[in-house]
């Protein structure tokens, strides 16, 4: 084998090797560095991936040494960052639904009542889209990151379709689910496309054919949360029925249903390693699982209304909960404990996201507000306000210099940092190995 090039992984931190294999073929593997920190002993770290990594050389190290420290800069908390207004995106005549940025940031899509899914510059504030088709309102919209030229809607029409992200046009129309499609996620490889419904199952279609692979059947209620995990062989659904289950992709098999919570679900989500997943109840807690045995593993309590939201950090160490009782927790997932509770919103918050970083998290919230957060003092950075009714949607682009916000008052609103510089590079750095 024969090393080709590195490339960086930013979030989570991580150097991807793309080898040469003997017979000519050319494949990747990846080394997590998913304890970088500020403090890392770099020395240390290089010697240890010399050691465990043939691939790489020793004549490698001045090449390694220079990737971390570029790794270890992207971990600066920027204490002083602040994000200001940048655009106001009238985006639809009745209300949006969702809203999601592609990997970059570049684009991001809007879906919405008016049964459109519209795609958008993040820079310019245009409209470059309108996709149309559906007999109902879009409610769950999806790009296939991290490559981002198709683009998956799911209505409550009863039908799922992919679309071509660059044209515009339609490229399939799943049809199957008995009733209205509520979720919807491709995975990671981008060849596969989940849809969840409200007629108790999953399905799984292949992107490049639009024909179903499996029937995920066994949930009693509506299924409202589906996601992959980082691998793409197992699939994370919870529903209304008061569990979350585990499936194989491949075989639609259910390896575990969790089961324990007293409500019906609102979130669930895998972690990067893929060795848990995390579901939020309108029970009040959270419950974080071991997906390999689908035991629970802790009960994350303290909020006094239901949980709307849960999400990891980028490497997995922290996950946010967010709640009906106006406030967002962080806890530590290696110790269940509560490190932090994020308060001041006045109205329920629906959604919580952490900057890429982690060192920062982003909350929506019925006040009509965003906040942004310190995750580990809980301290109020910065309130985003403008919007003129609840917000349901916020999330990070890429590289955590970008926040869009969706609200019930039928805008989108774009919001850049001080640091913001328009560029037009990859996110990726494709470095030559030494000589």
């Amino acid at each position: 084998m024969k090393l080709k090039r590195f490339l960086l992984r930013y979030y989570p931190p991580g150097i991807v090797l793309e080898y040469q294999r003997r017979n000519g073929d050319v494949e990747t593997k990846s080394i997590d560095l998913l304890n970088l920190a500020p403090d890392t002993d770099v020395e240390m770290l290089i010697n240890q991936i010399v050691f465990e990594e043939p691939l790489i050389s020793k004549s490698k190290t001045e090449t390694l040494r220079g990737m971390i420290h570029k790794l270890m800069e992207k971990l600066d908390n920027k204490d002083s960052q602040r994000f200001y207004l940048f655009k106001i995106l009238r985006a639809h005549i009745l209300p949006l639904t969702n809203c999601g940025f592609n990997k970059s940031g570049s684009r991001f899509i809007t879906g919405s009542y008016d049964r459109t899914c519209r795609v958008w510059d993040t820079l310019s504030g245009e409209e470059l889209l309108t996709l149309d088709g559906h007999k109902n309102v879009v409610y769950a919209i999806a790009f296939n990151n991290p490559f981002g030229d198709k683009i998956i809607t799911g209505s409550f029409d009863k039908t799922a379709k992919i679309w071509d992200a660059n044209t515009g046009q339609c490229i399939h129309t799943l049809k199957g689910h008995q009733t209205e499609i509520v979720c919807v996620s491709f995975n990671p490889q981008g060849n596969l496309v989940a849809t969840g419904s409200m007629d108790n199952t999953c399905k799984i279609w292949e992107v490049e054919s639009g024909q179903q692979v499996s029937a995920l059947e066994g949930h009693t209620a509506e299924i409202v949360s589906v996601n992959f995990n980082t691998d793409g062989d197992k699939i994370l659904t919870g529903s209304f029925d008061n569990t979350a289950k585990i499936w194989d992709v491949v075989s639609g098999m259910c390896y575990h249903t969790c089961a324990g919570h007293r409500g019906e679900i609102s979130s669930t989500q895998f972690d990067f390693t893929g060795d848990y997943c995390v579901t939020g109840s309108i029970d009040r807690t959270a419950k974080l699982w071991d997906v390999n045995s689908g035991q629970c593993m802790e009960t994350l309590r303290g909020h006094s209304d239901e949980v709307l939201d849960v999400s990891f950090n980028p490497t997995g160490n922290r996950l946010v909960t967010a709640s009906a009782d106006c406030t967002a927790r962080v806890y530590n997932v290696m110790t269940g404990a509560c490190s932090s509770i994020l308060m001041g919103h006045e109205g329920e918050i629906s959604k919580a996201q952490f900057a890429p970083n982690s060192a920062k998290i982003v909350t929506a919230s019925s006040d009509r507000t965003c906040r942004l957060w310190n995750t580990e003092t809980g301290e109020c950075l910065q309130v985003l306000e403008g919007h003129g009714d609840e917000i349901f949607s916020c999330a990070f682009n890429y590289e955590g210099d970008t926040v869009i916000t969706g609200s019930k008052d039928n805008t989108c609103r774009i919001w850049k940092d001080n640091f913001f510089m328009p560029t037009d590079e990859d996110q990726e750095d494709d470095i030559p190995p030494a000589a």
